[in-house]
């Protein structure tokens, strides 16, 4: 309860939001499932959407060995897969096989 209490404490912001009926029951239920507050359950439901969409725009530092690795890894040559070239090959579950 401590760093509920702490959590809460430090917001300062508000957002407020215009939903339906059906909307509010359907978040008011998904809360109490999850032992939380309709503002938690929102709040922690939105920021970890807000995660996924923002997923592949984050950087992420290396030092200098380590960016070297990095683009060598990059710059080096496509490796070998055979099985995968001989799926690729094969006919796939939707190609016509009847000729038609």
């Amino acid at each position: 309860m401590a760093t509920r209490t702490a959590r809460r404490a430090t917001r300062s912001e508000k957002l407020d939001l215009r939903l339906t009926p059906h909307a509010k029951t359907a978040l008011q239920k998904a809360a109490a499932a999850a032992n939380r507050s309709v503002s938690e359950f929102v709040l922690e439901s939105a920021l970890a959407r807000a995660d996924e969409a923002l997923a592949d725009r984050r950087t992420f530092g290396l030092g200098a060995a380590q960016w070297k690795a990095f683009m060598a890894a990059l710059d080096a040559a496509p490796r070998a897969l055979p099985r995968l070239g001989r799926l690729l090959e094969e006919p796939g579950f939707f190609d016509d096989s009847t000729g038609l």
